[in-house]
């Protein structure tokens, strides 16, 4: 990466002017003149400020404010800029000092370049020539230089290689400087890259950033990790003009200098540093990314990220760009030699020493940091800054809760790491008779050890390695399946070991998620105008049994359909087809089943567990804390339960036999369904609070965020969560946690039972017993559905199955016992649509809803 020693961006174009000493003075003050373009820049201004107790110092400038506005790009505007300046300070000026420039760090060619650096450099040449100016002083950049390697020192007479669009430009804006002086004395400085204790250079404040975000970015890097760049503080540089002035008549007419602080520091141990100075981190950890690697993955990120709306109406897009990553390795290290012999100039700061400076302003006071070196703040940081809190207060309780429940769980990755050496000998052991899975087993061993060593860090960015944990567990249960596992006890050990493997990865604290540090320390447990957390374990616990329960049966009708046993019991229902097998082989069995690649048992069994899973991970906060784990979990229920009811209803229809397990597998599914709605209903009400607060939605949804605290979360709340009550008050709270079936729901429900079930009660069949048996699964999903509270209004939609039940025994043939009894059932399920039913919580503004 490269290093530069401007503040300006895209779009800022200044010029200013400054005077001193010398033979060429003020007629009104008797100060020698010096201009100074770009007055209104940081460098400027400081610059002007440095040099009026000595010098005339005016400033020319793109933007109101500056003595004398003035664009270079302009050649009439300079022309007009500089007769203002004779007719008001006289012919003579002691030095011209050129500072305003074009920059950005896309690494994109672009017409401002040429337009300000090249042309506007010749601009202010050509119209100088008509005044007597001692010397013009041109900031440049070390850039201009060919790059080196660790130990190459770089002089005035290295080679001029740049190796992107802006060095490029100043190295072009240098020829023209030698091309158009005339008989102006010119002095050239090749400056190191600029900081000072708030800001500095691009690379260096977005690694700074990084470290202190802790940003996967932050331990990725794609170069040599000895290489480095030099820099100067803004002190120092400020020092070297007024020195450069200040000898203009000992100076040869044409003079260059590179200029920063001698030695660098290289990459690995500016990491180190930051790592140890922000976080404590002794050693902090580097991965070195192949270059083509890093590079896809810089283009992939400039081209896909998001551009999130900040505070001032601008988006930023990632840092990092791949030109970025050829010029990784680049290392500048200067020989100071030559500005030191003849300007007696020496740095007197180190970049060294000033680091524990920099981060102390950081953390004293972070969204300024962040505004001074322009880069956009983390969401967590506007938010802590927005509630008057101290963000870095929140970062520092963040980490050491961090690194407490780190501590505490070190028992998780050991035993994943006993886990992975146990895969390693299953094989063996049981006799998979599979070579592929065998194969699969060992490898996936030998990565669960390595993975599971690597978890055992502290540090943030080594957690990713419980996802790749996770990964491998997933693998483990679906092999069995893709391989079709021919034993038992292979199918068994992988169900086991994959299963522990993920749940010990993912459950245990910390959890390995990207949370917003505000997110994890501040706001409430309670959404806004609710009486609960729609996230306690006693809302979690009913989908988390009824999952399990799921998962069970889903592994049993694996095993048959695997070959692993001869027979699954069905008290029941026997095969509509000839032969021995009874309504649930027949099921399981039949063409729809058997046109899966795997046992499609086996693939309700891994999102059952997968559903365990996700709803055991987070605290009572991740409605907010987690958002798209909240979001996925409801996607795995609502879409899964719709599927199982589709499976309930083809059954008679298509298939025309029942699957006992099926049954109860399905109905499990179901009732899951509406206690997973309140915690989505809070989630998506928290999303949308946040957008309308002006927050990046789409960031926190990844993220989380902070909360206005309601009233209830305020007060103490003793039984939430209370494991210590008794088992049938635990076992009531979690049952009616924000459920409720009023009689009018419980009557519909039956109704939609006693439909399904006419084929058998009311000895219907055809059509008839078809269209039945369709309402009847419908009307049972939604008011199961509309149980939860937060669902009730779903019950309307029950109307219009209660008037296709007053229509369809007029359209299909049935006896007049079935026309009477599905009358019958519309007028019912029609007025029990009416009434909603005492609602028993407060849901917020969701509440407006609930009608």
């Amino acid at each position: 990466m490269c290093l530069d020693n401007l503040y300006l961006r895209a779009g800022d174009i200044a010029i200013s002017v400054a005077s001193k000493a010398g033979t060429a003075t003020s007629e009104s003050s008797g100060l020698p003149v010096v201009i100074v373009t770009g007055a209104l820049g940081a460098i400027g201004s400081a610059l002007t400020d440095l040099l009026q107790a000595d010098y005339k110092v005016i400033g020319l400038d793109l933007s109101a404010g500056a003595d004398i506005e003035c664009d270079i790009t302009s050649e009439s505007s300079v022309n007009s800029a500089l007769q203002e300046v004779r007719e008001n300070f006289g012919n003579q000026l002691a030095a011209v000092v050129h500072l305003a420039a074009y920059f950005d760090f896309t690494g994109e060619p672009s017409p401002l370049y040429e337009e300000v650096n090249v042309s506007g450099t010749r601009n202010l040449l050509t119209a100088l020539q008509t005044f007597q100016v001692e010397q013009f002083v041109y900031s440049s950049t070390m850039l201009v230089h060919r790059p080196g390697k660790p130990g190459d020192l770089i002089s005035e007479t290295n080679d001029i290689e740049p190796q992107w669009a802006y060095p490029q430009s100043k190295a072009a804006a240098e020829a023209v400087i030698r091309n158009h002086h005339g008989n102006i004395p010119v002095t050239i400085l090749r400056l190191a890259g600029l900081y000072d204790e708030t800001t500095a250079v691009p690379t260096l404040a977005h690694q700074i950033a990084r470290i202190y975000e802790r940003d996967v970015k932050s331990i990725l890097h794609s170069g040599d990790s000895q290489a480095g760049q030099a820099f100067i503080h803004r002190d120092d540089m400020l020092s070297l003009l007024k020195l450069t002035i200040d000898n203009r008549q000992k100076l040869p007419a044409s003079t260059v200098f590179v200029a920063g602080e001698p030695g660098v520091m290289s990459y690995r141990e500016l990491q180190h540093r930051l790592g140890k100075l922000i976080h404590g981190d002794d050693d902090w950890n580097t991965i070195t990314l192949p270059k083509p690697i890093a590079k896809a993955g810089a283009w992939l990120t400039d081209k896909t990220e998001p551009v999130i709306p900040d505070d001032f109406d601008q988006g930023e897009r990632p840092f990092i760009k791949p030109f970025m990553i050829d010029m990784a390795s680049d290392h500048y290290e200067l020989n100071i030699d030559k500005v030191q012999k003849l300007l007696g100039w020496q740095p007197k700061h180190r970049i060294q020493t000033e680091l524990p400076v920099m981060v102390e302003k950081l953390k004293s006071n972070p969204v300024h940091w962040y505004q001074r070196n322009k880069i956009k703040a983390p969401a967590w940081l506007q938010t802590a800054s927005e509630k008057s809190a101290n963000p870095e207060h929140i970062r520092q309780r963040y980490e050491s809760e961090y690194q407490q429940q780190h501590q505490q769980s070190l028992w998780a990755p050991f035993t994943i790491i006993g886990l992975g050496f146990w895969l390693l000998c299953s094989p063996l052991t049981f006799a998979y008779q599979s070579t592929a899975l065998t194969y699969s087993d060992i490898c996936s061993g030998l990565v669960v050890v390595v993975l599971g060593w690597m978890s055992l860090s502290g540090a943030k960015s080594m957690q990713l390695a419980r996802w790749g944990l996770a990964a491998v567990g997933l693998w483990l249960l679906f092999a069995p399946l893709l391989f079709w596992a021919p034993t038992a006890v292979a199918y068994l050990n992988n169900t086991v070991t994959g299963s522990l493997i993920m749940g010990l990865a993912l459950c245990v604290r910390p959890f390995p998620v990207l949370m917003s540090p505000t997110a994890a320390v501040t706001g409430p447990s309670i959404p806004p105008g609710w009486q609960f957390s729609p996230s306690d374990w006693f809302q979690r616990l009913p989908i988390i049994a009824l999952a399990l329960i799921g998962f069970l049966i889903s592994r049993y009708l694996t095993a048959y359909q695997l070959g692993h046993i001869d027979t699954v019991w069905d008290p029941f229902f026997a095969g509509a087809n000839p032969g021995n097998k009874n309504g649930t082989e027949e099921i399981i069995t039949s063409k729809v089943s058997e046109a899966w690649p795997v046992p499609d048992a086996g693939i309700g069994a891994l999102t059952y567990l997968l559903e365990i899973i996700t709803g055991i991970i987070g605290s009572r906060q991740r409605w907010r804390t987690m958002p798209w784990l909240v979001l996925l979990f409801g996607f795995m229920i609502v879409p899964l339960g719709a599927i199982s009811i589709t499976f309930i209803i083809i059954q008679p229809i298509i298939l025309d036999t029942w699957c006992t397990l099926c049954l109860i597998a399905a109905a499990a599914m179901l009732l899951q369904i509406p206690y997973s709605f309140d915690e989505i209903i809070a989630t998506i009400g928290f999303l949308r609070r946040r957008a309308k607060a002006g927050h990046p939605w789409l960031l926190i949804l990844f993220t989380g965020d902070t909360d206005e605290p309601s009233a209830a979360d305020k007060q103490p709340q003793p039984k939430s969560d209370n494991f210590s009550q008794s088992p049938w008050t635990i076992f009531k709270e979690s049952v009616l946690g924000g459920i409720s079936l009023p009689w009018q729901l419980l009557l519909s429900a039956l109704i939609g039972i006693w439909l399904m079930c006419t084929r058998l009660t009311m000895g219907s069949s055809g059509d008839m017993a078809n269209a039945d048996h369709l309402i009847g699964a419908l009307v049972l999903t939604i008011t199961v559905t509309a149980s939860a509270e937060v669902m009730r209004p779903l019950r309307f939609l029950n109307l219009f199955l209660g008037m296709a039940l007053l229509i369809t025994p007029f359209i299909f043939s049935s006896s007049l016992m079935a026309t009477v009894a599905s009358l019958v059932c519309g007028l019912l399920l029609i007025a029990c649509s009416i009434p909603r039913g005492p609602i028993h919580n407060s849901y917020g503004q969701w509440s407006r809803y609930v009608v």
